[in-house]
């Protein structure tokens, strides 16, 4: 979780009972951190390890987020291995143009619940997952896909090939907009005056009211969904669901984005976990326990266009009859990609759990196989042509043998990347048209 404008669980609050020794400082509007530098403006969003808010910088008069860590020793552990791959991103991209996050700073904070490490982040917008939900899953036009393909394509190769460095949890949440899509979310945008001291009423030591105001307000949020959902029903059994079908335009929105997160990162020569990677964007690799490299990100980038192109997450894996998520997860690799080879099947750690020594899976035989190119066409109703340009990038990056995929950099340089989008091609005909009957 990093600095969205939209960050955290859906429609969740991140719970009182974190706000103890070790957990979550409790932060209130116009609250000064750094000796006064950054004043807190409104909550941004929550993780598992860490509050974020919006903060108004007074030294360089900009807005930005603040990220406070959990107090526990764990959680500060994680902030600094945090700190050391944004500090590491930031000391390399001085002009700011590799598309990957930017600290600004780091440092600590002392509260009721113990010191908390913060960080401060540029502000950004919304991740990639809320613009596919506010796109309605409909998935994206192929020129808007391109331009958020080319900055993550930029930002992987930055981190792979300069940096040594694998983000190894890549997926829509973790690749935020670099501007949010509701303009009045915007603290620029809007207008919004930077608040500098506290609002009346809410001087310090008011801690048990202001928590009392907040659980009145999450009970006043159920209320207010349970209602919404009662509602959405009555609207779908009349038969009215068409309204939430209506494309959404997404004109005007800036596609440029960052790669962010770096909770999870390592260094390619210093690898800390064998279980990476957030489970629909997880290489083969990683599951059957060999060996990975730079070529796991590549695999949950894969994932991730599929993604921004269907609306649909490329691979959700479910428990089933006898067998586990795994093997459920090989299963839908195979239907879509053909059978695994044999070497690879059988060369990992886990291999065995799931594989038999011919490199078939042992509790799930019959596969339906549904090439990409066709299940892009069948299902997604994607034009034929179109449908296949986009599986001939796509299909290398989805291999099964790590070393065969393409690098980020390959990938900037594919064809798919350097199409001239349509709109383009009519906008230049166009101009072109109108010099014509300018000279006439």
């Amino acid at each position: 979780m990093s600095c969205s404008s939209s960050s955290g669980s859906e429609g969740e609050e991140e719970g009182f009972d974190s706000y103890r020794k070790g957990g979550y400082h409790a932060v209130r509007i116009g609250d000064p951190f750094s000796g006064g530098r950054y004043i807190a403006q409104r909550k941004l969003g929550w993780g598992q390890f860490s509050t974020v808010w919006l903060a108004y910088d007074t030294l360089s008069s900009s807005y930005v987020a603040l990220k406070i860590q959990k107090s526990a020793q764990q959680f500060a552990q994680a902030a600094l291995h945090e700190i050391e791959f944004l500090s590491a991103a930031a000391d390399g991209d001085l002009q700011n143009t590799k598309c990957v996050v930017r600290l600004i700073d780091h440092f600590k904070h002392a509260g009721p619940n113990g010191q908390h490490l913060c960080m401060v982040l540029e502000f950004l917008g919304d991740s990639l997952l809320r613009l596919i939900r506010y796109n309605r899953y409909k998935g994206l036009k192929m020129d808007k896909v391109r331009e958020i393909c080319r900055c993550v394509l930029t930002g992987l190769d930055y981190l792979h090939r300069e940096l040594g460095m694998i983000h190894s949890d890549l997926k829509p949440e973790n690749i935020l907009l670099c501007s949010t899509i509701d303009p009045a979310k915007d603290p620029v945008r809007s207008g919004l005056t930077p608040l500098l001291e506290k609002p009346e009423g809410n001087a310090n030591g008011g801690g048990g009211s202001s928590t009392m105001n907040l659980i009145e307000k999450k009970l006043k949020r159920r209320a207010k969904r349970a209602v919404a959902k009662i509602s959405e029903r009555r609207v779908s059994m009349v038969g009215g669901e068409a309204s939430s079908n209506t494309e959404r335009s997404l004109d005007g929105i800036d596609m440029r984005c960052k790669v962010v997160d770096f909770g999870n990162a390592c260094w390619a020569d210093k690898q800390f976990a064998e279980e990476i990677q957030t489970r629909q964007y997880r290489a083969p690799e990683v599951i059957l326990k060999s060996r990975y490299s730079f070529s796991v990100d590549m695999w949950s980038f894969g994932c991730t266009a599929f993604e921004l192109v269907t609306g649909d997450m490329l691979f959700a894996p479910k428990e089933g009859n006898g067998y586990g998520e795994d093997e459920d997860h090989l299963a839908l690799m195979m239907e879509l990609l053909g059978k695994m080879p044999r070497k690879i099947a059988i060369g990992g750690a886990k291999s065995k759990d799931y594989f038999d020594r011919h490199g078939d899976l042992k509790r799930i035989r019959r596969l339906k196989y549904w090439p990409l190119d066709r299940l892009l066409v069948d299902k997604y109703k994607l034009p034929e042509a179109e449908a296949k340009e986009f599986a001939e990038f796509l299909s290398p990056i989805l291999e099964f043998a790590p070393e065969k995929r393409p690098t980020a950099q390959q990938c900037l340089e594919h064809p798919w990347m350097n199409v001239v989008s349509t709109q383009n091609n009519a906008d230049n005909v166009e101009s072109q048209m109108r010099n014509l009957h300018i000279k006439g």
